[in-house]
């Protein structure tokens, strides 16, 4: 009995670590520097390639900073989705930032990608399975800083509007919010993007449990 039951936990053990890969490559004509928690962060030149291993059951997400200067130690500041000064990020970035989110085997061995402007936008990107037989690229392709509100504008970005105005209707703290004009803004130039947060609109890219990803910032 003490046997079996510890082959069990060996096998649980490592049926909830395996890693997934998420291969993170900068096609903009500038230098951005990658963020990802769980992961932390590398600066990446133009076609430059990271690579983020993530355990199995995790829910996280992967973004672009711009502007950045660090220090030999690792400390900095950037000028989108800076996470505390850190480069090595440990916690989630600042507006504005695009984001990919993930969620991976949570539910019925399925992983769950999507696109959130919920934090406004910086860079254009793209995340896609690396097999083919599974859901669908989802993206936010347009670059939306040219078309951004004026109300909206914060250098580098295009901000969102909970953080310019700190408006629950914007925000979202109560609980009761719907779409606002802004929101709407950011939907139509990315219609499968979330834009708000407590938007249940959008479609989720799902895959089975166990598939890496590739994240392409200015596909």
């Amino acid at each position: 009995m003490i046997k079996s039951l510890g082959f069990f936990l060996i096998a649980l053990f490592f049926n909830h670590t395996n890693a997934i890969t998420f291969s993170v490559k900068n096609n903009c004509p500038f230098t951005v520097w990658a963020a990802a928690v769980p992961g932390g962060g590398q600066r990446l030149e133009n076609n430059q390639t990271w690579e983020v291993n993530v355990p199995d059951q995790t829910l996280g997400r992967i973004w672009a900073r711009t502007g950045c200067s660090f220090n030999e130690t690792g400390r900095g500041r950037c000028q989108t989705g800076d996470c505390n000064e850190l480069l090595k990020c440990e916690n989630y970035g600042e507006s504005p930032f695009t984001a990919v989110r993930y969620r991976l085997n949570i539910f019925n061995d399925l992983d769950f990608l999507d696109v959130s402007l919920i934090n406004g936008f910086n860079v254009p990107v793209k995340a896609a399975p690396d097999t083919g037989h599974c859901g669908r690229s989802i993206q936010c392709s347009v670059d939306i800083n040219e078309f951004c509100p004026k109300q909206l504008r914060v250098p580098g970005g295009c901000s969102d509007p909970c953080n310019v105005f700190r408006k629950d209707k914007y925000c979202c703290g109560s609980g009761k919010c719907g779409p606002t004009k802004y929101s709407r803004f950011f939907q139509s130039k990315c219609p499968r993007a979330y834009t708000y947060p407590k938007d249940d609109q959008p479609e989720l890219s799902s895959c089975s449990a166990g598939t890496n990803y590739t994240v392409v910032f200015c596909p």
